[in-house]
């Protein structure tokens, strides 16, 4: 069972996007995979129409019960989120052993699944160490923007602190760009600026800006389903044949 913690500090990069869209791409090829919803927004869990939750992964948090596992299809299940989970930073600070309380509570449906994927707050809080803790390894998208990378080493810091401390082998398994347009000049220098920086952890594929990405989130269904010729679809089936080769 291969966890991946998909984060990034910054909002507006994609990344619940792309958590969904990964997830849904790997069930499509028989890969049974778990999504958490670890981010009080519940951006994930609605984008797969999930609404009304009564029990989310807060209560496992406060309450050390199993996580409410929901069944989106065949090979995708999702523990989603609720806006409860906005107490837990506060609530997790007096806990003992708060840092591995995701580590503990996904030892239960250990060996279920091929892949896990969780859903990040954008943010570097303690929600954010657990994922980190629990995962083997991070996927970071970034928008192909100037200054993408903006307060990224204090993002690879606390990777490297979670390593020291927490979890040893906890890697960067990859870095991808999400909004990209190609029509546009700077394009390929954002794309040259973060090759830079990242080396050969960026991936060869990028996510282009595509309309079906977001109505697909609206209507609560992967882009697979919602619009399987789009662009959308495309680069996100692209973009997990190069997860399943290198990570």
């Amino acid at each position: 069972m291969k966890i991946i913690a998909v984060i990034n500090h910054k909002g507006g990069t994609g990344k619940t996007t792309s958590t969904l869209n990964i997830g849904a791409g790997l069930a499509r090829l028989k890969k049974k995979t778990l999504l958490i919803d670890i981010d009080p927004q519940s951006n994930l869990t609605e984008g797969l129409g999930l609404r009304d939750v009564k029990v989310s992964i807060y209560d496992s948090i406060k309450d050390d019960i199993a996580l409410p596992v929901e069944t989106i299809s065949e090979y995708l299940d999702i523990v989603p989120s609720s806006l409860d989970l906005l107490g837990a930073e506060i609530e997790l600070v007096s806990r003992l052993g708060r840092e591995t309380i995701l580590k503990r509570l996904l030892k239960a449906v250990a060996g279920k699944y091929d892949y896990v994927l969780i859903d990040c707050a954008p943010a570097l809080g303690m929600l954010t160490v657990n994922a980190l803790v629990a995962a083997d390894t991070v996927m970071i998208p970034l928008e192909a923007e100037y200054f993408a990378y903006r307060g990224i080493d204090r993002l690879v810091s606390i990777i490297s602190d979670v390593r020291t401390h927490y979890n040893e082998n906890l890697t960067i398994g990859g870095v991808f760009i999400t909004k990209i347009n190609p029509r546009r000049v700077i394009t390929e220098q954002i794309t040259s600026s973060i090759k830079k920086y990242f080396n050969d952890k960026l991936f060869d594929t990028s996510v282009r800006i595509n309309v079906a990405l977001v109505e697909a989130q609206l209507k609560g269904v992967d882009v697979f389903e919602y619009a399987p010729e789009s662009n959308g679809a495309v680069d996100y089936s692209n973009l997990v044949d190069e997860i399943l080769v290198k990570i």
